[in-house]
């Protein structure tokens, strides 16, 4: 990652899902070290939040995913954070990168009772098993050069 290139404050995340199993990454470093977590990161410029959380989950995971659904987005007065439910298309979890120690795929129901998932993971696996979450549109812009996308 080129730190110039980041979009600091702009992050997104999957919940990817496989044969009942979640797939987290245990995290080493800031708040989440130590704790199983989404895979996930910042965007960098020009990217949109589903690029990068596809690219974000293949860079620590090593597993390809498509974005499905827009489970949740975070905000604060600093930053936001996006997450997509993300269907499994190839690959085998491992630790891509130093920000997590392991990959696991997890039996998603354990996932909602172990202390070391924290709490914002336990809602958007919630989401995601309840079905909750919105549904991709494709949006036509006029523009080129807007690259949004829609969710209802």
């Amino acid at each position: 990652m080129n730190a110039s290139d980041t979009q600091w404050g702009k992050a997104a995340a999957c919940v990817v899902l496989r044969d009942g199993k979640v797939l987290l990454g245990r995290h080493t470093y800031g708040v989440g070290k130590g704790l199983l977590i989404l895979p996930g990161g910042y965007l960098n410029h020009g990217e949109t939040p589903e690029q990068a959380a596809v690219r974000e989950v293949w860079e620590e995971t090593g597993v390809r995913v498509e974005t499905e659904e827009l489970v949740g987005i975070r905000f604060n007065a600093q930053d936001w954070y996006v997450i997509f439910f993300a269907r499994y298309r190839e690959g085998t979890a491992r630790a891509g990168d130093e920000e997590n120690s392991e990959i696991v795929w997890l039996d998603a129901e354990e996932a909602l009772e172990r202390d070391d998932v924290p709490d914002l993971t336990k809602w958007a696996i919630r989401s995601v098993l309840r079905g909750t979450g919105l549904h991709l549109r494709p949006y036509v812009c006029e523009r080129e050069s807007d690259p949004y996308t829609f969710y209802g």
